[in-house]
């Protein structure tokens, strides 16, 4: 059995989607670095940074940062599933993970927690700091939807789909992607109405 540590509303979503598209069993562990309680002890206890997505295998193999879960999981998985099956595919949807875990989710947590950037960080630095990070987040997007978006399979959604569909709900990206790149806005809508991924939605964001 697979152990997902994660809690509603984050980056969990995305992996959890993938488990059920996948078939794959699974027990989830509601934990979170920022959530004192019993769930945060255990995940420490497997990842010291406390950070989620966190899964662990059914042999006790840990895994971090989503987009490496979801190579796994596309790796193991039949191919086409979550991962292309040509190789060429294959390559750019690994491309793309790669790209929203170090660009767009990457953001976020500058975003989140400006203070960890700066020293001293008074609120006039921090707001600073968020502005220029969301702008910058949302640059990333535009070029993310301009050389990934429309390649979606949205009633199959592969790991690539489910990872941006998860990250662009934060931070305003939505509502910037509608105003200026609708065709893939649409495409994210798309994915969110696939059955499977739907009801993982429902339970992340009620």
């Amino acid at each position: 059995m697979l152990t997902l540590y994660g809690t509603k509303g984050s980056g969990s979503a995305a992996i959890e989607a993938a488990l059920v598209r996948a078939g794959l069993a699974f027990t989830a562990v509601d934990a979170a670095s920022w959530q004192p309680g019993p769930g945060r002890d255990a995940l420490l206890q497997v990842n010291p940074l406390g950070q989620i997505p966190t899964l662990v295998l059914a042999d006790g193999t840990v895994l971090t940062e989503s987009a490496a879960i979801l190579i796994h999981l596309g790796l193991t998985s039949p191919p086409g599933l979550l991962l292309p099956a040509g190789a060429s595919d294959r390559a750019q949807a690994i491309r793309g993970l790669v790209y929203v875990a170090a660009n767009c989710y990457a953001a976020i947590s500058v975003i989140d927690y400006p203070e960890r950037w700066c020293e001293p960080c008074d609120e006039d630095m921090k707001a600073r700091i968020r502005a220029g990070t969301r702008a910058r987040l949302h640059e990333h997007w535009r070029v993310f939807a301009d050389q990934f978006g429309l390649g979606f399979d949205a009633a199959q959604p592969g790991a690539l789909a489910l990872l941006a569909t998860v990250v662009s709900k934060w931070s305003g990206s939505r509502p910037m992607l509608q105003a200026e790149r609708p065709a893939f806005h649409a495409q994210l809508l798309r994915v969110e109405q696939q059955p499977a991924v739907a009801a993982v939605f429902q339970r992340h964001w009620p």
